[in-house]
């Protein structure tokens, strides 16, 4: 593929990738109930599936991928309780954001730990 085609497929990528964590944030504007269902779906794995598969047409790889995303999705949950838990107790946003991505961050770090003791790589 030459260096313009290869730019055009990455734009393209970006592009579409946008539009649909734009498209969830529009609808939450709108309707909170749909928008949390639209998120919680794996929208960023599939489209990051295809775009490998298209890139690799290597099922295996695509596989791979897609039990070590199973894997790294478990620690990734922490986030979403821990959020509303401190903005309910009236911590402001942007700290409350920092810090559940840090707690969130520090529970990867030991999960991947035990992961590797049980011989799972991630």
């Amino acid at each position: 593929m030459r260096r313009s085609g290869v730019f055009m497929y990455f734009f393209l990528k970006v592009v579409i990738s946008a539009l649909v964590i734009a498209g969830v944030s529009e609808v939450a504007r709108r309707h909170t109930p749909l928008a949390a269902i639209l998120a919680s779906l794996p929208l960023t794995s599939i489209l990051a599936l295809l775009w490998l598969y298209h890139d690799t047409l290597d099922i295996q790889v695509v596989s791979d991928l897609t039990g070590q995303i199973f894997w790294a999705l478990l620690p990734s949950l922490l986030f979403f309780l821990i959020l509303p838990r401190l903005l309910r107790g009236g911590m402001p946003f942007v700290p409350a954001l920092l810090l559940a991505v840090l707690l969130m961050v520090c529970a990867y770090a030991l999960y991947a730990g035990v992961l590797k003791r049980l011989g799972v790589d991630l």
